[in-house]
């Protein structure tokens, strides 16, 4: 389903805005890094969005990946 998220420490952690200009700097869209790693679109913009808090589960395992939180 997904690689294995890389660990950060917490002054690594990136804002939402910080994720979403790296995105745009890249060119890529959050639907295809969605696909790429077998996640729902939806599921990663309700992280990048902060519709989700992302504590448990799948939408912690995004959060991670996204570099929003530091792996536990």
């Amino acid at each position: 389903m997904s690689t294995t998220p890389q660990v950060l420490t917490t002054e690594q952690v990136l804002t939402t805005e910080q994720v979403k200009a790296k995105f745009a700097r890249e060119g890529k869209t959050f639907s295809a890094w969605a696909e790429e790693r077998g996640y729902h679109r939806v599921d990663v913009y309700r992280v990048i969005n902060g519709m989700s808090k992302a504590r448990r589960g799948k939408s912690h395992l995004i959060a991670v990946e996204l570099g929003l939180k530091a792996a536990a």
